[in-house]
């Protein structure tokens, strides 16, 4: 028994067939499927509909929180043990900034991959795979029930695809 749905998998060795393949999928009400490419590519993720990742606001946030941590913790501490240094005030910014910039980018930083663990635990889904998607490939799979995969195997074919098969 396979970790993944039975659907049908299709391999492409171009971006435009392969976008054109994704886009009938669409039209055709498919919404749930998966595509692998070696690199990133615009076309594919154009005609995917990726939205923008929601990760960089975590990293936002981290950020944000870093450097209030840093102004607060550096106001607290030269306010708990005040020292007059050549005549500044005591609450002095400008000799903060270097420990509010570490700490924007310790919480960023941390922030950026606590979201990347949130987020890609989330979205994970099984799916078949093929090495050749690595490579020099482009893949789609597409979970369906036994009676659309015909349907879908066809669609692939006319789309393009140099290799189509069913798993199971």
């Amino acid at each position: 028994m396979s970790a993944h749905p039975a659907g049908v998998l299709a391999a492409f060795r171009h971006v435009d067939e392969a976008a054109h393949a994704i886009h009938s999928l669409k039209e055709l009400g498919y919404r749930d499927f998966t595509v692998y490419t070696p690199v990133p590519n615009y076309e594919i993720a154009a005609a995917v509909g990726h939205r923008t990742s929601p990760v960089r606001l975590w990293t936002l946030i981290g950020g944000l929180t870093g450097v209030s941590l840093g102004l607060l913790m550096t106001m607290w501490m030269s306010l708990d043990y005040p020292i007059v240094v050549g005549g500044k005030p005591i609450p002095s910014v400008i000799p903060y900034i270097v420990i509010m910039f570490e700490l924007t980018i310790l919480c960023g930083a941390g922030a950026t991959i606590l979201g990347l663990i949130v987020h890609s635990i989330r979205n994970r889904k099984a799916a078949a795979y093929d090495p050749r998607f690595t490579d020099d490939h482009i893949g789609i799979f597409v979970p369906c029930a036994m009676e659309r995969r015909a349907a879908v195997e066809q669609l692939l074919q006319t789309s393009g695809a140099e290799e189509v098969r069913l798993e199971a």
